[in-house]
């Protein structure tokens, strides 16, 4: 038998730096002024009002958690003040994490500002890492929280590189190693005894013996640091999550009438719409299971794309899903037994459409997904989700539509203006023979499927940049390291093209063309 700890682990740690102030204005609107105002919290800390939490706008003031009231004033009359709630900043918290349950069943809260989340094994799901936390930004970037993320191999080191990592993680150990000693969560006393020892990083405590370390810092300090570098395995405390919503019909005769059946599937989603209102939560992935009378049993389970507990569109999944069978439902004798099960929900609060209807057309493509996806299965129908990317292959993500966030609105360009972008990508880009005035100059002439065309008129160049982590020298795009400079042109008959030069000529002597994409 594996052990569990054996399988290399994987955690995402998000941390929410101004939760508090960002919870205030979010929850409860925090005051009349405008939500640029500096803002701080407070709390009487030995005898006096100290800040225990600042906006982003108050920080640019030098207003900083610590500063008495008075101080605060000073720099700033107009700073607008609350006092500090850590009730209220807990329950946030926990609301937060249960944001995270559709990524892993396995989230943790970490008081008074993280979220823990093991993805092992998960993160697939979601376009791999990458996508997964481009999801969680958007997420709770929807929300309107402020949050930094990082992914390790360890709980603890995934939240020290979230709270403390300054630069982009190429080799996680390297970047745990040239972390501030701060990082290892010790007591101030503990952590400026290290500092002035001349033990800056993470590193360079690592490199003494341990005995030593725990001889004249304390066997806290050895620990923490064998947790944060993966040494010693503590597992994370998930939340404790309520049981799947469970209903079901027995009968004392089988029946076998289809109208019987499907008032007994419009009950049981009744039931469970009661039951999901009570919790504020809607359903996202249905499962009915009908138990023939000999034995036999018929599972069929739908999703959709949105949380809902109205039992009609979900009915109407079901017929769907019934259609698209090959073999279609036969109730033989008839069933003794019906159930409904409900694995996935989320959180589903009661909404106001608008008068203009605006908010409406986001429902109906919603259903329309619903009904493609259950008929033709989920991964036959994707959705393009933007990507934190400056790389123009890799700026989307193609995940199934069913699962894919809410789409956002793509930039667009000026009004009048060509867009800057094709809508139409090569994937790879196609290679072209170019004629150019002046080797790094703009194209001139090029060749395409041995067609020649003749350059009207160019745009550009659009320098952009190799990603410095990738190695150099690589002859296929998006595998090296080389500098692309992009071209918009239009041939003499009018049609457009996106191409670009792989490499500068201080890169690579002989640089070669490619045709990425085609205008509309």
């Amino acid at each position: 038998m594996t052990d569990v700890y054996s399988v290399k682990r994987r955690y995402l740690a998000l941390w929410f730096p101004l939760l508090p102030t960002d919870r205030l204005q979010i929850q409860e609107g925090a005051t009349d002024r405008p939500p640029e105002s500096p803002l701080a919290l407070t709390a009487k800390i030995r005898g006096a009002l100290r800040l225990c939490a600042a906006n982003r706008n108050a920080q640019a003031l030098g207003i900083v958690p610590g500063l008495t009231l008075a101080d605060a004033r000073a720099l700033h009359p107009d700073l607008v003040v609350a006092d500090m709630n850590e009730d209220a900043d807990r329950h946030w918290l926990q609301w937060l994490a249960e944001h995270c349950l559709g990524w892993s069943p396995r989230v943790a809260t970490i008081p008074p500002d993280g979220i823990i989340v093991d993805i092992t094994g998960s993160e697939h799901l979601f376009g791999g890492e990458t996508g997964l936390v481009a999801q969680a930004e958007e997420t709770f970037a929807a929300i309107g929280v402020s949050v930094r993320m990082a992914v390790a191999s360890t709980a603890q080191g995934a939240q020290a590189l979230a709270r403390h990592a300054r630069f982009a993680i190429t080799d996680e150990r390297q970047a745990l190693r040239d972390l501030p000693v701060l990082a290892l969560g010790l007591e101030d006393e503990a952590t400026v005894a290290l500092r002035r020892a001349g033990l800056k990083t993470i590193g360079d405590v690592a490199s003494r013996p341990a005995t030593s370390i725990a001889a004249r810092f304390g066997a806290d300090a050895v620990t923490a640091l064998r947790r944060l570098l993966g040494d010693e395995h503590v597992p994370i405390d998930p939340l404790a999550q309520p049981e799947p919503l469970h209903f079901e019909r027995r009968f004392a005769e089988p029946v076998a009438l289809q109208a019987s059946i499907a008032a007994c599937f419009f009950d049981l989603l009744r039931d469970a719409g009661r039951a999901l209102e009570e919790r504020s939560l809607g359903g996202r992935r249905f499962v009915l299971t009908l138990f023939r009378s000999d034995g036999a049993r018929h599972r069929l389970a739908i999703e959709t794309g949105l949380p809902t507990r109205d039992p009609a569109p979900v009915l109407r999944l079901f017929d769907e899903r019934i259609g698209s069978l090959a073999d279609p439902l036969d109730p033989g004798f008839g069933y003794d037994r019906i159930t409904l099960f409900l694995p996935v929900t989320e959180p589903l609060a009661a909404s106001q459409p608008t008068l203009d209807g605006s908010g409406q057309e986001t429902t109906e493509v919603a259903d329309l997904i619903d009904r493609l996806s259950t008929r033709l299965g989920s991964g036959s129908l994707c959705r393009l989700v933007p990507r934190d990317s400056h790389i123009p292959e890799q700026a989307q993500l193609a995940l199934p539509a069913i699962h894919a966030p809410s789409p956002v609105h793509w930039p667009a360009p000026p009004e009048g203006e060509p867009p800057l972008r094709p809508l139409f990508l090569f994937d790879p880009p196609q290679s072209i023979e170019v004629i150019a005035e002046v080797p790094d100059g703009p194209p001139h002439r090029f060749r395409w499927r041995r067609k020649l065309h003749e350059v009207r008129l160019y745009e550009g160049p659009e320098r952009i940049a190799s990603e410095w982590w990738r190695r150099k020298g690589g002859e296929v795009p998006g595998k090296g390291g080389l500098t692309r400079d992009y071209y918009r042109i239009e041939d003499v008959r009018g049609r457009r093209y996106w191409i670009f030069r792989h490499g500068l000529y201080d890169e690579k002597p002989d640089p070669r063309w490619y045709l990425h994409g085609l205008f509309a």
